[in-house]
């Protein structure tokens, strides 16, 4: 039972993971155009996506402190290969700054809120296990 456990933590990561592989996938002339508001759209976008990604990642290691770093690098490092796949995407182009600025800065808010939220709530987060 404890490796169907596991398998349950780490399937919304691995859903989570499709879906931005397939939106990246997209060539750009199927993408919503949101006009004016297109790139604050799209960048807002990049934040929440890997916020989520990373908190379930994070979810999957159990919360664990001494892990919550290893949930930012395997985020950031899956945000820097899904730029290298959009490469190859009609109409779609890798961006560092993309990695850099938006899918990190969501990365650092999801470890943030999520360790903000477990100590204020008193829940036992693992501290160094």
């Amino acid at each position: 039972m404890p490796k169907q456990t596991n398998v349950l933590r780490w399937f919304p990561v691995l859903f989570l993971m499709a879906v931005i592989f397939w939106f990246s996938s997209q060539p750009s002339n199927e993408l919503p155009n949101f006009s004016w508001a297109d790139a604050p759209i799209k960048k807002l976008a990049h934040i929440l996506e890997y916020a989520a990604l990373t908190f379930f990642i994070w979810r999957a290691l159990r919360f664990q402190r001494k892990y919550r770093w290893l949930a930012w690098l395997i985020a950031v490092a899956y945000a820097a290969t899904d730029e290298f796949h959009q490469s190859f995407t009609p109409g779609r182009f890798p961006s560092v700054w993309d990695v850099a600025i938006f899918d990190n800065l969501g990365a650092l808010i999801s470890i943030w809120i999520a360790q903000r939220f477990s100590d204020r709530c008193g829940e036992s987060v693992s501290r160094d296990r």
